[in-house]
Order: C-alpha cells, then sequence, then structure tokens
C-alpha cells in the first residue's frame, strides 16, 4: 500500500512568518509553487503554510500592499501536518474532510516533505478499464 513517503515532495521551500507577502509572493513566482511552508518560531509550535489562495484571497481582493502585510496575518497556522507513514487513502480522506490540497510531511518534529491532492492524483492513481481507481507507484516516482 502506497504511503505518503512514496509521494511526498522532498524538496519543501519555506519561508519566515515575518517576511512580506511580497518576498512570499516572488519566492512562489521564482520556484513556481502554488504553497510554502511558514517555518516554525519555536520548535514546540507547529509549521504553518501560505498558499497561493491565501495571497489572492487575503492580500490581492482587498487591494492591500503586499509589502506592508507580512506572511503571519495571512498563513494558516497550525496547519495540517502528515505523518509520512500514513496511506494515501488516509491522506487523501484528511484532505477531503478538511479541505485541505496540501500538507507538510513531519516526523520527529523534522519536516520532510510536502504531499498534495496533485501529487496523488499525479503520481499515485491510475483508473483501470472498467473505472475503478488503483493506487500504483508510477515510473515517475522515486
Amino acid at each position: 500500500m502506497l504511503t505518503v513517503a512514496d509521494l511526498m515532495t522532498e524538496a519543501v521551500h519555506t519561508i519566515s512568518s515575518s517576511a512580506t507577502v511580497a518576498e512570499a509572493t516572488r519566492l512562489m513566482q521564482r520556484t513556481q509553487l502554488r504553497a510554502l511552508i511558514v517555518e516554525r518560531r519555536q520548535q514546540d509550535l507547529p509549521y504553518g503554510i501560505v498558499t497561493e489562495q491565501d495571497i489572492v484571497f487575503k492580500v490581492v481582493a482587498r487591494e492591500l500592499d503586499s509589502s506592508r502585510v507580512i506572511v503571519q496575518d495571512i498563513m494558516r497556522q497550525p496547519c495540517i501536518g502528515v505523518s509520512p507513514d500514513l496511506t494515501i487513502k488516509a491522506a487523501a480522506l484528511l484532505f477531503a474532510d478538511s479541505g485541505t490540497q496540501r500538507a507538510p510531511v513531519v516526523a520527529d518534529g523534522r519536516l520532510l516533505g510536502i504531499i498534495s491532492v496533485t501529487d496523488i492524483l499525479m503520481k499515485g492513481i491510475r483508473f483501470s478499464g472498467d473505472g475503478a481507481i488503483q493506487q500504483q507507484m508510477l515510473s515517475t516516482v522515486g
């Protein structure tokens, strides 16, 4: 059975909660990412996440100055973190139940990667001839 560790993206870009939204936007544009993990200010705090939707809905739509708004003001914290050992089915159910599209992968307090609904769809499933979904490790993974 596939796990989050099988499909997660290990190259994670992080940003400080004190960075401006303008800085976050530039990093997202440069790296072609839809979300950044927000670094913890203290080890006992959970990670946060800032997404393209957070920026568009909370800054752009309200015509705020992105150089004056900091990531901490628009990020989601705590965000749902998942274990690398979680099954893909369980991760998909967690995303469905919470309305989440991506989550940091964390083990023993260490950030290992990020998993998204796109990872699950593009890397982890295929459809059989009768339309049933089958989990399968594709050749592009790993």
